[in-house]
């Protein structure tokens, strides 16, 4: 079975399996989180989404992405700006898809 669903704003095509890195989401390794915005299951569209799927994950853990530099510059003036980011994410792995 395959699907798509949404969560932090974004959408993800997942099947049995998938490891994925989403929006940081409030639940401890490992425990399971229940996704129900299912936007699409097995080619059938939803409307906006399908009733009664849901996509079950593990949560593997929590973490931070490697940092991102933003760096700011102007020419003739004397600017310069350094800041880094780092993106919390969770990694999960879907376990069943209904």
């Amino acid at each position: 079975m395959k699907a798509v669903i949404e969560t932090g704003g974004k959408q993800y095509y997942v099947e049995e399996g998938t490891v994925l890195y989403i929006e940081k989401l409030d639940v401890e390794a490992g425990k399971e989180v229940v996704f129900d915005k299912v936007l699409m299951l097995d080619g059938k569209a939803g409307n906006p989404y399908i009733k009664g799927a849901k996509v079950t994950a593990e949560v593997l853990k929590n973490g931070k992405a490697k940092k991102v530099i933003v760096y700011k510059y102007n020419q003739k003036k004397n600017y310069h700006r350094t800041q880094g980011h780092r993106q919390p994410y969770t990694k999960v792995e879907i376990k069943k898809i209904k």
